[in-house]
């Protein structure tokens, strides 16, 4: 495949960025996006020019690293992320537009990295749990009804990766942070902290300059991971039951 490139270059925070253009061809359709991105890196080294600057880690869609737009879609094309997008998923002869997750919240740092500190400060604020020290209770010692385990489950597979921040046209971090929240809330181990947790979860949401949830959807249509929108219902539910007991 011949593909043309627009991405997004900025040397730093406060730096004016700019849409540069590159070539490159005989890309293979089985190459993975970032490794699409590792070639046209290797081209720039070798012409003296300055690598494109990306996240990623595991390269497994597991760690939730990597992320960005890709023709104005979080994680491009397909509901998968970016890692594990591939070029069969474009055409030959297509010019694709490759820019950073778009949020005050999320601030460039580079290129095509931005800076996610604020979902690290969310959980900090309130997505743990108090356990006494000791040996490891039994597995079965606090049954779980199937529902709550599956429910708690599904939430917990949020990596982070913050699709759902460059998806939504205000930006808000409410699955996010509906996620963790529920997913702890779910179970025995997260009901001391519960009503606390959610109260300071979403004051410090507010704090990191995210926008407010409107219930577009959009998180939710793009999440590589599934997480459904009625963790949000489940967050509201948990705030207004916090506040009418006086709890924040």
């Amino acid at each position: 495949m011949n593909i043309t490139l627009r991405v997004w270059r900025q040397k730093g925070r406060d730096d004016e960025g700019r849409m540069v253009t590159y070539k490159l061809t005989d890309v293979s359709a089985d190459m993975s996006f970032l490794e699409m991105l590792d070639v046209l890196n290797e081209k720039l080294t070798l012409e003296g020019e300055e690598p494109v600057a990306f996240d990623h880690d595991c390269r497994e869609g597991i760690c939730g690293a990597c992320g960005v737009v890709i023709d104005g879609e979080a994680h491009g094309p397909e509901r998968t992320t970016t890692c594990q997008l591939h070029m069969r998923s474009f055409n030959d002869g297509d010019t694709i537009t490759v820019e950073p997750w778009r949020a005050s919240a999320f601030p460039v740092v580079k290129d095509l990295v931005v800076d996610r500190g604020a979902f690290d400060r969310i959980i900090q604020a309130g997505g743990y749990i108090s356990a006494p020290t000791g040996t490891a209770p039994d597995a079965h010692a606090n049954p779980i009804p199937k529902p709550d385990a599956d429910r708690a489950f599904d939430a917990a597979t949020c990596i982070g990766c913050g699709a759902c921040v460059a998806a939504c046209p205000n930006a808000s971090s409410m699955l996010f942070t509906a996620a963790k929240v529920t997913h702890l809330g779910m179970l025995p181990q997260g009901q001391p902290e519960r009503a606390a947790r959610v109260v300071q979860m979403v004051n410090q949401q507010d704090e990191e300059d995210f926008g407010g949830c409107t219930n577009i959807g959009e998180c939710a249509a793009v999440c590589p991971k599934g997480i459904p929108l009625d963790t949000i219902s489940q967050l509201n539910t948990d705030l207004l039951g916090s506040l009418s007991k006086g709890v924040g």
